[in-house]
């Protein structure tokens, strides 16, 4: 490779640059994701809270035998 990188038009350039960057941004983000995505706290919560809902409707709904 007889000048490598500087041999490049500007905008081919700009390309792979653009190209590294966006690689490295994409590899970062599913890294994190994978690496934290092991529970989604968010969906467990809202499971919980609506399990405990159900029980409270189901309690209500129990007419008393006094």
């Amino acid at each position: 490779m007889a000048g490598g990188f500087r041999s490049l038009a500007p905008k081919t350039k700009n390309l792979v640059v653009a190209g590294g960057l966006t690689a490295f941004v994409f590899g970062v983000y599913f890294y994190t994701m994978r690496a934290v995505g092991g529970t989604d706290e968010l969906q467990m919560a809202i499971d919980k809270f609506e399990e405990q809902k159900g029980k409270k409707e189901a309690e209500g709904s129990i007419p008393s035998k006094v």
